[in-house]
Formats: structure tokens, C-alpha cells, sequence
């Protein structure tokens, strides 16, 4: 039960990268790819439906960790405090930027709204790729399962680490690059004209630097965790695992090329899947790496709720997921197609 709960919440991280980490890319470019007022009224109406909704992924999974991994839920928010005050208040910001700058008129204002979003979104990427690479790299969790970790120290991998050093941040980079990307693409397959085609050179830009950067995570992450491996050399299915990412990495290369948009997006997607279940494939069946001693680090043993409450727990969360997939197959259906100012569907934006 603990291996399924530990797939549960990896699926829901999952989807929300996927989901939001579109619009979040879309943030991105939002300041940088479109040149007027009217561009970047376009980018946002290309989210502003689903951008809400998506967020609400983040929330489900952090619910379903506090459920299923109750020690992991208090060790991480305890030690992460710090950041996660800061997750939240770019959050805030993104949500405030989208929507104080469809109801004032002020070209200053519109503009330092257009900022916030934008630096915001751009923060968040980098952000949530450090989260992963603290998971991934190891914290300094003591023998009662609780750490502190300042923002940095001396930028160094060890046994007592800042939340950022060069490697943590080297992850936020590849996030806000994938997920700036992402974004393009998503973009690219709801809109036309100039807009679409300067996203589409902004992901065929940031490809070759997305290939590159793949490249270097992995030799960065076996050279600091060498363990890592040790689940694909117990099962060999996962070297599926790193074809499929060159799969996929290939697909947005292809698809774009042939002008397909949103072929290129679902590549996309799946790439950013298939990175993240290489990683909890690798870290299985740890759940947070301590660097300072691995005897003391979080297992999907020692930081499950009891199993009895995962099965009636299980129960309600498949209720919950059949209207929750159900809602977004909706939405998505509802506003998918090209999106215009000239549309008659303002939704207020």
C-alpha cells in the first residue's frame, strides 16, 4: 500500500508540472515574447481559463503527502519553511499580476503588472527545480527525521547543504528552461500570426540548450548520488526510461519543424514526465534522501500513515480523482481551439 500511495503522489506531482508548468512558462514569455498590449492579452486569455485550475494540482498533492506520508509532510515543510513562504508569495504574485492588469487602464500600472507576472513565473520555475534537486541531492536530516537548511552556504555539495548550491541550482535552471519551453509550445498551438511564430523560434532556441542541459543533469546527478542507478541495475526496465526521454526530445524537435504545435507540446509534456519518473524511479523507495547519514532517511516505510488508513484513504481519493479528471476534461474541451481578442468570449480577460 506505501508503493502505491508513494506512485499516487508522484502521479499528482506530476500533473501538476505538466499543467500549470505550461502557464508558468507562459508567464515567462509573457514579458519577453510578446510586444504589445494586444500579444500579451492573447497569452494570458491562453491560459486564463485552465491557469486557476491547474494550481490546484499543487494543493491536491501536498493534501495527498500529508495523508499518505505524514513524516515526510512534517519533515519537509518544517525544514523548507523558508522557501515555501517564498513559493507562496510568487504564487500570490502571479495571480495578482494576471489580474490587477485586466482591470487598470494605466499603461504604468499594466506594465509593472506585466512584471510581476512574468519575474513571478520566471522565479517559480527556478523554484520548483531546486525543490526536485534538494530531493534528489539529499537533505541533512538527523536522527529524528527533522533538518534545517539555510538558503545557502558555501554552494557546495555535502553533508550539510544550502537549499541552493551549484547543483540544486543548475536543476532550477533546466526547470525554467523546460518549462519556458513548455510554455512556448503551449502558446505556439493557441495562437497564430507573429505571436506563434516567435514562440516557436523561442523553442526552437531554447531545444539545443534543453538537449545540453539534459545531458549535463545526468552526469551532475550520478556524480553526486552514484546510488541513483542502483534501481536500474535491480530492474532493467528502467533503461526504458532514458530512451523514451530521447524519444521525446526528438519529438519536439520534429513536430515543431513541421510546423505541428500541438504534437510538440504533448512531446513536451511527456518529456517532463518521463524526467520526473526517472527520478522517483531512481530514488525509490526513499522518499528524502539525508545526506548526512542514509540510515536516517525517509522511506516509504517509516513515513507512511498506518495501512489501514491508506486503504479507506485510497477509496475516497479514487471518488475524488473521477470528478477532478472529469472537471478538466471539461474545461479543456470546452476552451480548446485557437484563442483571439475578437472571439466574443472574453472571460475577462
Amino acid at each position: 500500500m506505501p508503493t502505491l500511495w508513494f506512485c499516487i503522489v508522484a502521479v499528482m506531482v506530476a500533473a501538476y508540472v505538466v499543467l500549470d508548468g505550461f502557464d508558468l512558462g507562459a508567464g515567462v514569455l509573457h514579458l519577453f515574447v510578446a510586444r504589445t498590449d494586444e500579444e500579451r492579452r492573447l497569452i494570458i486569455r491562453s491560459i486564463g481559463p485552465v491557469w486557476d485550475g491547474n494550481e490546484v494540482w499543487l494543493l491536491s498533492a501536498g493534501g495527498t503527502l500529508y495523508f499518505a506520508f505524514p513524516q515526510l509532510y512534517a519533515s519537509g515543510f518544517s525544514g523548507f519553511y523558508l522557501p515555501l513562504m517564498m513559493v507562496l508569495w510568487l504564487l500570490m504574485g502571479r495571480a495578482i499580476g494576471i489580474e490587477f492588469r485586466t482591470h487598470i487602464q494605466s499603461d504604468v500600472w499594466k506594465g509593472f503588472f506585466d512584471v510581476v507576472f512574468s519575474l513571478s513565473s520566471l522565479l517559480l520555475t527556478i523554484f520548483f527545480g531546486a525543490a526536485l534537486g534538494n530531493v534528489i541531492r539529499g537533505v541533512p536530516l538527523g536522527e529524528d527525521r527533522y533538518f534545517f537548511e539555510p538558503l545557502w552556504t558555501n554552494w557546495r555539495v555535502g553533508p550539510h547543504p544550502g537549499i541552493l548550491d551549484w547543483y540544486t541550482v543548475l536543476c532550477g535552471v533546466i526547470a525554467a528552461v523546460t518549462l519556458t519551453a513548455h510554455g512556448a509550445f503551449y502558446v505556439a498551438s493557441k495562437t497564430e500570426g507573429d505571436l506563434n511564430q516567435r514562440c516557436r523560434k523561442t523553442a526552437a532556441v531554447l531545444w539545443p540548450v534543453q538537449v545540453l542541459l539534459t545531458i549535463v543533469s545526468l552526469i551532475a546527478t550520478t556524480s553526486i548520488r552514484p546510488e541513483v542507478l542502483a534501481n536500474y541495475k535491480r530492474w532493467p526496465v528502467g533503461w526504458l526510461i532514458p530512451i523514451l526521454v530521447v524519444a521525446t526530445l526528438g519529438g519536439m524537435f520534429v513536430f515543431r519543424k513541421k510546423g505541428n504545435d500541438k504534437a510538440a507540446f504533448v512531446s513536451s509534456a511527456l518529456y517532463i514526465t518521463v524526467m520526473l519518473v526517472g527520478a522517483v524511479f531512481a530514488l525509490y523507495p526513499t522518499v528524502l534522501p539525508a545526506s548526512t547519514n542514509p540510515d536516517w532517511s525517509l522511506t516509504i516505510q517509516n513515513a507512511s500513515a498506518p495501512t489501514y488508513g491508506l486503504t479507506i484513504g485510497l477509496v475516497w481519493w479514487s471518488i475524488g480523482m473521477v470528478f477532478t479528471v472529469g472537471y478538466f476534461v471539461f474545461v479543456y474541451r470546452m476552451f480548446r481551439g485557437k484563442v483571439s481578442l475578437s472571439d466574443g468570449s472574453d472571460h475577462g480577460y
